[in-house]
């Protein structure tokens, strides 16, 4: 049986297996909605050279007669068949979700016939137990949903509400729904953000939108989780914050008065959505990335990830915003209850993409297109103007195609959240002007007659993205910093390497290793298939070479590097004390040419720092 506090079994000894079947690969909750449904469940990930159609067939007729047992009435399976594993999901009541676990688990070794009626009393015990400390917590959850309000819920709490007018329990001091006032209880405007590349900028150009309308704003998004109204922001959390905890921390704030989530695939696979209500979600864009994981292995399979957000706006009558340039998206299967809106940044008159747009703007009197340079909202069936996407500091004077897309995104998600379009105008035409608006994203520094270019683009969508900016950008030489952590296949990091070479020819590549983000692969695994594609694609292996962590890359970059010359840093573990270097250079009135100090600039402590010199000829 599962253990509450890992979702995974609990061994009677050591060497005790994980699973009760050698061929069960994973099992797990999903709290919320998620790939297979809209309502929580267990999924049970099964090797799939056992699941044939018969164990299949064994597994679902098993899973009825123990929801039986239990009297487990909303008994619904999903079936998922990938080349990389089977799953198999089984609705289950958010108070029983441990026991569903337990509940697939059996199921399917009664269909391997491995199981005992040890294993069936287990389930029983565990169902009761689970039933009797969360029932409490259901049952809010229920009421909230009858009243229009959100829910969250995780092992440690329970909440009903949002933001300023929410309130949260312990999960085992839930009280009795009939105690709460739920006259006090209501929800915060709540944007999600989710898609392939852009999500962060989005995030946090929505944020700075409620802020400029005189929203308190908290968002969740891959830098960690904030607040601010009008003051600077306040950093509650740091590190990585794309997933179901951020979420919560944000909606469990009551200073929040909106809040924008960053949500990226893996939150919603492992767990399912975080909350039960949003009233808009976006999809930036769909593309190759993290194939292999959670039975993803197409871009509809990651399509669909993505829109698992559908189901938040769905119970809440919100707008889901596509895009329309988007080919995977505009083929996406929508539920026809859910109301779409459109942004596009290129479609032509008459081109399917302006369709789409066109389509959203009648049925509910929103859009958003970029027209002669123009960002244009539509906002009650009539188009209006928001300024020159150019003039944009965001877009670097125009050429980050990228930033304009996510510029667009943002404005047309901010204005369907009911932000008064001056908002929007203002934000746009600041934001991305001061580093900290948007750290780690297309950050330009000029340092010792060098442009540096620090960027976090981590898929060929995204590095495409970045070189095509860098290659408009003017330059007598061009350094790219190329990396990449171990959690993507040997074809998608080959295709990374690729894409940096097909969209700029560079005159000088840097590999850097990263030790600590090796996901499982030897060291020089993921370097070396950055390289191979980099030569298929026509890199010559003589401007290659590689740097053992990624702060040793962008020091071999600065050594490089001279007057005139344009430095392309993918940076994404160590970019504290790369920004903090620059600084330093600045403040010492560096020049490219010179020894670089190097040591612990991010501590300020220039005791420690040593020079390291060019190599001869650059």
């Amino acid at each position: 049986m599962t253990d509450p506090q890992t979702d995974s079994v609990a061994p009677s000894a050591p060497d005790a297996p994980e699973y009760p079947s050698p061929s069960i690969l994973d099992s797990r909750r999903l709290t919320g909605a998620n790939l297979f449904d809209a309502s929580p469940g267990a999924v049970l990930v099964i090797d799939p050279r056992a699941a044939t159609p018969a164990h299949i067939a064994a597994w679902q007729a098993h899973v009825s007669e123990l929801c039986d047992a239990l009297a487990w009435s909303d008994v619904h399976t999903v079936i998922r068949l990938r080349d990389s594993s089977a799953q198999l999901f089984v609705r289950a009541p958010l108070d029983g979700l441990m026991t569903a676990t337990s509940l697939n688990e059996l199921a399917w070794c009664r269909a391997e016939r491995v199981s005992d009626d040890a294993m069936l009393r287990a389930l029983h015990q565990q169902w009761h137990q689970e039933r009797t400390r969360l029932a409490p917590a259901a049952a809010l959850v229920y009421e909230a949903h009858l009243r229009g309000l959100t829910a969250c819920v995780d092992d440690e709490s329970v909440t009903v509400g949002s933001g300023s007018g929410g309130e949260s329990w312990p999960i085992d001091g839930a009280p009795d729904a009939t105690a709460v006032d739920w006259s006090q209880r209501t929800n915060v405007p709540t944007v999600l953000v989710t898609g392939s590349n852009g999500k962060t900028t989005t995030t946090r150009l929505i944020a700075s939108m409620f802020r400029a309308s005189g929203h308190v704003a908290g968002w969740s998004c891959s830098d960690g989780v904030f607040v601010a109204g009008g003051e600077p922001p306040v950093q509650l959390e740091a590190g990585d914050y794309t997933g179901p905890a951020g979420a919560r921390r944000v909606l469990r704030d009551t200073s929040v008065q909106a809040a924008v989530l960053e949500t990226a695939r893996g939150g919603l696979l492992r767990r399912g959505l975080a909350l039960t209500r949003a009233d808009v979600a976006v999809i930036t864009n769909i593309s190759d990335d993290h194939f292999g994981e959670y039975g993803v292995e197409s871009l509809a399979d990651l399509a669909d990830a993505k829109a698992i957000v559908a189901h938040a706006v769905s119970a809440s009558r919100g707008v889901l915003v596509l895009n329309a340039d988007d080919v995977t998206l505009r083929t996406l299967p929508i539920d026809p209850a859910v109301a779409v809106v459109w942004f596009s940044t290129s479609a032509q008159p008459g081109s399917e993409a302006d369709l789409r747009v066109t389509h959203g703007v009648s049925e509910h009197g929103l859009g958003a297109r970029v027209r002669a340079g123009q960002l244009q909202l539509a906002q009650h069936g009539a188009w209006h103007s928001v300024g020159d996407v150019a003039s944009f500091p965001l877009t670097a004077g125009g050429s980050a195609l990228h930033n304009i897309a996510n510029a667009t995104a943002a404005a047309l998600a901010a204005l369907t959240a009911a932000v008064p379009r001056v908002a929007i105008e203002s934000v746009l035409t600041t934001f991305g002007a001061n580093d900290g608006d948007n750290a780690g994203r297309l950050m330009v520094r000029r340092v010792g007659g060098v442009t540096v270019l620090v960027d976090y683009a981590h898929n060929p969508a995204g590095m495409t993205a970045l070189c095509a900016t860098a290659a408009s950008m003017p330059a007598a030489r061009r350094l790219l910093l190329l990396g990449q952590a171990g959690n993507r296949d040997d074809e998608q990091l080959r295709a990374l390497g690729a894409a940096a070479w097909h969209t700029t020819k560079f005159d000088r590549i840097i590999i850097k290793h990263l030790p600590h983000m090796l996901r499982g692969r030897e060291a020089a695994a993921v370097p070396a298939q950055l390289r191979e594609g980099l030569q298929a694609a026509g890199a010559p292996e003589s401007i290659v070479s590689e740097a053992s962590t990624e702060f040793d890359g962008v020091v071999q970059a600065l050594l490089w590097a001279a007057p005139g010359d344009l430095l392309v840093l993918g940076v994404h573990v160590d970019r504290t004390r790369v920004l903090a270097l620059l600084d330093a250079l600045v403040e010492q009135g560096w020049t490219a040419g010179e020894p670089v100090l190097v040591g612990k600039p991010v501590d300020g402590d220039r005791g420690v720092l040593k020079a390291v010199q060019p190599a001869a000829g650059g």
